[in-house]
Formats: structure tokens, C-alpha cells, sequence
């Protein structure tokens, strides 16, 4: 069972639970009525929470497992504040975007949860991509028994191919189950190595994830973005599409943001989603 006694942590740069919870890059994150919030990674869980001290948070884990683990996950190595200082600004939609999505981090996730998520989430919403891992993994994954729920890890590929087809359908997948099946069939055989790949380079990477049955351009860079920390990687999804088109006259912005493309597409899409703008 794991527990909730942990530790206090300082967090100095940009770090804010609820944008990062709700930008659209993990689905399996819970914020509690008590404030708390709740990240899943492999086996690993972790509930945090902030403290009246600016800056100061507590989290369920020991010290060593947050500076070993947690730090890398939520890339707390780098240095965000600065990132957004160095940013040059289009005009003044992006200048705003940038501003209301601070606190936003670019999660390193495991890109096996990464490439199966992002295959699901094709034409489905955000609650409905949501419920549908959900059902995946408490059908496939383990129970992990923790101070306050039972909460499922992410089905490995083996996992996943021993359900039936009827067992995929009733996880709410739908026409993605073929393409569920035929990745977890190539992660298996090794046809595809996850951890191979990540030592490509963006156009490397990018090209070898294309090769799965239900990964066109967009999933493959949302996979590169947020399994593999490409930051220059830009999904294209509807909201980024309006933006474009909206605020951009048309012309796509991306290419002029270079190296921190990634993380910006994050704020505009965050800031396009919850503002209204």
C-alpha cells in the first residue's frame, strides 16, 4: 500500500498543478475537492499538493524518490521562467498565450503510454479519451492500493494482447482497437523499440513512429512532445488549427519559435481552449 506521509518540497521555477493537469498532454492525472492532485507513472504514484508558502508543496513521496524520479517527470531541470523571457513574440495573441500558460511543464512520460493514448484520443474528447485508459487499464493493468483509492498501472504490450477483441471493445476504443492491437503486437515483437528510437533524432524519431497502423503526423508529435521531451515537436490538433487560422492570419507560427515550438503550441493551445480567445 502506499502512503501519503512524504515530504515538503520547494519548486522555484514556473509550476502550476492544475494547468499542467488539464493541458492536455496526460489523461490519467486527478485533481482532488481537498486541492491535492494525482500523477500516475508506470507503478509509481504521487499526490501533490501546494502549501500556503509560495512555492512550497507536499508530495507523497520520500525525498529520494521526487530528486530521483519526480524532479525528471515534471523536467524540473529546466529552466521554464527563462525559456518564456527568451520567446520571441509574434504578436499580441502569443504574447498573452505565453503569459496565461505559465506554470505549464512539458510532462516526460513513458512513450508506450504515450503512443497508446494518443492513438485513442483521434477524434474523442478529453473526458471521453479519459475514460476509455481508464477502462483499459483497470481491465489489463495491476491494482496499486494507495492510502485513498485503487488506482490500475498502464497495461504493458503483453497486457494488452491478451485481451480479446470483445474485451478491447468494451473499453469504449472503438475503430482504435486494430490499431491498439497492432502497436502493442510491434512494441512486443520488438518491431518497433521505444527505447531504440529515443537516441534519434526529431525527423528520426518522428518517421519511426509514423510506421504504426493509427499514428499520422499529429499523434506521432504529440508522442515526440510529451513521450520523448521533443520540445521543438508542434501537434497540429483543432484548437491549434483555429489559432493558426484566427489569430495568425493563416501562416503557421511554429517554424519562428524554433527549439521551444513544443512548449508554445502548449500555452496557445491552452490559452485557445480555456480562455475562449
Amino acid at each position: 500500500m502506499l502512503n501519503d506521509r512524504g515530504c515538503d518540497i520547494i519548486i522555484e521555477d514556473d509550476f502550476d498543478l492544475g494547468k499542467i493537469s488539464s493541458s492536455g498532454q496526460c489523461f490519467r492525472s486527478r485533481e482532488f475537492p481537498d486541492g491535492r492532485f494525482r500523477f500516475i507513472a508506470g507503478e509509481r504514484v504521487l499526490y501533490i499538493s501546494s502549501l500556503k508558502e509560495s512555492r512550497h508543496y507536499h508530495v507523497s513521496c520520500s525525498a529520494d524518490e521526487w530528486n530521483n524520479f519526480w524532479m525528471d517527470y515534471f523536467d524540473l531541470s529546466r529552466d521554464y521562467k527563462s525559456i518564456r523571457d527568451s520567446i520571441k513574440t509574434q504578436n499580441e495573441f502569443d504574447r498573452e498565450a505565453v503569459r496565461y500558460g505559465s506554470g505549464i511543464r512539458i510532462l516526460r512520460q513513458e512513450p508506450w503510454e504515450m503512443l497508446v493514448s494518443f492513438i485513442i484520443s483521434q477524434r474523442k474528447s478529453i473526458p471521453a479519451i479519459k475514460t476509455a485508459i481508464e477502462k483499459l487499464a483497470k481491465t489489463a493493468g495491476k491494482p496499486i492500493q494507495t492510502d485513498c483509492e485503487v488506482i490500475y498501472t498502464f497495461p504493458s504490450p503483453k497486457q494488452l494482447l491478451s485481451l480479446s477483441e470483445e474485451e478491447l471493445a468494451a473499453c469504449g476504443l472503438g475503430y482504435r482497437s486494430g490499431y491498439v492491437r497492432d502497436a502493442a503486437e510491434r512494441v512486443a515483437s520488438g518491431e518497433t523499440d521505444l527505447a531504440d528510437i529515443a537516441v534519434y533524432d526529431d525527423k528520426g524519431l518522428f518517421d519511426e513512429l509514423v510506421k504504426v497502423r493509427g499514428v499520422g503526423k499529429k499523434v506521432a508529435n504529440c508522442i515526440c512532445l510529451f513521450g520523448y521531451g521533443r520540445l521543438s515537436m508542434v501537434p497540429e490538433d483543432v484548437w491549434i488549427l483555429r489559432a493558426i487560422d484566427e489569430d495568425f492570419n493563416g501562416c503557421n507560427p511554429f517554424p519562428a519559435y524554433g527549439k521551444e515550438a513544443g512548449l508554445v503550441q502548449q500555452y496557445i493551445f491552452y490559452y485557445k481552449k480555456h480562455k475562449g480567445a
